[in-house]
């Protein structure tokens, strides 16, 4: 396992800001260097973003792949580039061949958690030496998925971990890395292959990440039947809920399948009508 994960930062909060400048300075220089009006997709090098550091007199930075994974998956595109998107669409940076990338505009689809959808209280068995030296939110939030077996409750399956921080190439796609990936049993004897990418609170869900964890297992696991998870911290009152959906692809568009809010408590926390709640809930 990497001991540091992609997204890991020690930097104080001052150096990830200005890292996070000059990231979107780049971006949006390539993009400038390339749009016009009516355009809707273009191809760049990975060498073009030395050229726009070199040409905005910043320092580039140590690793090239970080910043077009940055705009990927873990932040929105910058709002120079945004606001050049028509209504309902948006821009993704998807992969073109080696060291090349692809920008182009596709449908606005945004995954983010129902407001007021029930929160189911989970008996914490997560262990405390655990949860202790967990590092970074991520870490926390797939360590509680995997001691409470969250994925077994959400799918209704029998689960294991099969790997975590997973780091693949698969080709027309290029690189992917998946956070944790199980493969499911049901009674019936159907095998499932279940890839789980895990984001923070202000991280949002890539559509392109689902799609390039769909081509994976197809690739990989075709025998298996796929059942991407996304699963996401929630904050709110009384402290930290764990969101899952369970995704689908319809006619080449990633689309929430399932959603659930869980909240892990001690188990003297559920109270006898809350249980009855629950109860009527699953009939």
């Amino acid at each position: 396992m990497n001991k540091k994960k992609r997204g890991d930062s020690t930097s104080p909060p001052e150096e990830t800001e200005k890292k996070s400048n000059r990231y979107v300075d780049i971006l949006v220089r390539i993009f400038a260097d390339h749009y016009k009006p009516g355009t809707t997709s273009f191809e760049f090098e990975r060498e073009e973003l030395e050229k726009a550091a070199e040409q905005l007199k910043v320092r580039l930075p140590k690793n090239l792949g970080d910043l077009i994974y940055s705009f990927r998956y873990r932040t929105r595109m910058p709002q120079e580039i945004g606001r050049t998107a028509p209504p309902g669409q948006e821009w993704a940076i998807l992969p073109a061949g080696r060291s090349r990338y692809r920008m182009e505009l596709r449908k606005l689809i945004r995954i983010s958690p129902s407001e007021n959808l029930y929160q189911i209280k989970i008996p914490d068995g997560t262990p405390e030496i655990i949860a202790r030296y967990a590092l970074g939110d991520e870490r926390a939030l797939l360590a509680k998925v995997r001691y409470n077996r969250l994925i077994d409750l959400f799918l209704r399956v029998t689960a294991y971990s099969l790997q975590n921080h997973l780091r693949t190439t698969v080709p027309t796609v290029g690189q992917i890395e998946i956070d944790e990936v199980y493969v499911g049993l049901r009674n019936t004897g159907q095998q499932f292959i279940i890839p789980v990418q895990v984001k923070g609170g202000s991280d949002h869900i890539g559509i392109v990440q689902i799609e390039q964890d769909l081509a994976l297992c197809k690739r990989a696991f075709p025998a298996l039947t796929p059942r991407p998870v996304a699963v996401q911290f929630k904050k709110d009152e009384a402290g930290e809920v764990i969101v899952m959906f369970e995704l689908v692809q319809e006619n080449e568009e990633i689309k929430v399948l399932d959603e659930k809010h869980y909240r892990l408590v001690p188990a003297s926390a559920i109270a006898e009508e809350e249980l009855e709640t629950m109860a009527r809930a699953s009939r």
